[in-house]
């Protein structure tokens, strides 16, 4: 099926971050120090702007605020093609999310939690979208209207996993800056923590209910972004890369271990822009290590490597070179970053898909050794057509929702 409906615009963009209500003052005084003993990175900073008068559509989203529109292009650093860390804007989501961002047509948004059990037994992830980029319900309707296609999207590791993807219409979302609900599921920011509340039901092979609750307790709350692409069409927000998380659901399934937040937010399909991707977050002494690595449609390359302290606070370093995993069970190339000399291997299994693979790595990073989450995207083998169908079986979709009255 051909991809007519993606489009490019700076107008949509603009509206993508422009219709959260500004909580927080998008300026740079709000970013940490980094590291002590360690060279400060430079976040470029973009004066705020009016949003041209753009009026919300759905009273329950947001008011206008600060905009970046995405006419600059990022200052360079090195080899990276542009990108740079820099304050977060436009989204109202300095001190933490803002669920009540606009998307435009062709758009997306994602928050995304994971967490590893203190044992390393158990894993799970949560993705709660608006326009959820891997449902092949939003590619075939043209994606036209994201917020008709949404999900909360929770799957478990380890014994007895599950997962659970039910792609829901537009009467399913509720939302607003500190609650995002999609029919019997939400997310809630207290300004603290993330309170999950799940109930849903799990696709095959196990198919049963999953309820509970997951509560993500990050060390401190970043204040900056990534755009992923020269033209800022697509933006990385790393909420907490360093948290604690404990899940409850149900027997065989109560657990605490380290645990991380983050979101994404595009204004184009991902596969319009990239062909493959890797992200990697690993637990180091005092905070996390993140690597983004991309390749882009257009030749370019991204290369990124962020250490972050337990309080939020960032600082560059010189990041390992690039190491091979082995091929996931569908052969998804897969690599990460290693000191010299080391392997990095898979210790767990999580999500594994034809185009995609999620799993925990154990890599060396400056001679620490260090288990943490891996995820790798082959957005050639998502373009293809063929691979819709397959998605269908395991992402059904239910367009009516009906909630209680209170």
């Amino acid at each position: 099926m051909s991809d007519t409906g993606i489009r490019s615009s700076e107008s949509a963009w603009a509206r993508l971050f422009g219709r959260a209500r500004s909580r927080h003052a998008d300026t740079s005084g709000g970013v940490r120090p980094t590291f002590p003993g360690e060279p400060g990175i430079s976040l470029r900073e973009e004066p705020a702007r009016d949003d041209g008068g753009f009026s919300t559509p759905d009273s329950t989203i947001g008011r206008a605020g600060s905009v970046f529109d995405g006419r600059r292009q990022s200052s360079g650093r090195g080899d990276r093609d542009g990108s740079a860390l820099r304050p977060a804007r436009g989204r109202g989501d300095r001190g933490g999310p803002c669920f009540a961002v606009y998307v435009p047509p062709s758009g997306y948004a994602w928050w995304y939690i994971d967490g590893v059990s203190d044992d390393g037994t158990r894993a799970i992830s949560i993705i709660a979208f608006v326009g959820s980029v891997f449902s092949p319900w939003y590619r075939w309707s043209g994606r036209k209207d994201p917020e008709n296609n949404v999900c909360i999207n929770v799957a478990t590791y380890g014994p007895k996993g599950r997962f659970a993807m039910t792609d829901r219409g537009r009467s399913a979302l509720r939302r607003d800056e500190n609650t995002f609900t999609v029919g019997p599921s939400s997310l809630h920011w207290d300004g603290s923590r993330l309170f999950i509340e799940i109930d849903e039901v799990s696709s095959l092979p196990l198919v049963s209910r999953m309820q509970g609750q997951i509560v993500l307790t990050p060390s401190g709350i970043t204040d900056v972004e990534l755009p992923l692409t020269n033209d800022d069409q697509h933006i990385w927000r790393p909420f907490a890369p360093t948290a604690r998380i404990d899940v409850d659901l149900g027997p065989g399934w109560q657990w605490r271990g380290h645990g991380y937040f983050d979101a994404n937010f595009g204004a184009r399909a991902l596969e319009q822009d990239f062909d493959y991707w890797t992200w990697g977050r690993f637990p180091v002494a005092d905070g996390s290590v993140c690597f983004y690595d991309a390749e882009r449609r257009d030749g370019t390359r991204l290369r990124e490597a962020f250490r972050f302290d337990a309080s939020g606070g960032l600082a560059p370093f010189d990041a390992p070179p690039v190491a091979k995993v082995r091929r996931s069970n569908w052969a998804v190339r897969r690599e990460t970053r290693a000191d010299p000399g080391f392997q990095p291997k898979q210790v767990k299994a999580m999500l594994d898909a034809p185009f995609y693979n999620r799993s925990v790595v154990r890599t060396k990073i400056e001679g620490f050794e260090t288990d943490g989450v891996h995820e790798a995207l082959d957005l050639r083998r998502f373009r293809g057509p063929w691979l819709m169908p397959m998605l269908a079986v395991r992402v059904p979709r239910r367009a009516q929702w009906t909630f209680q009255a209170p």
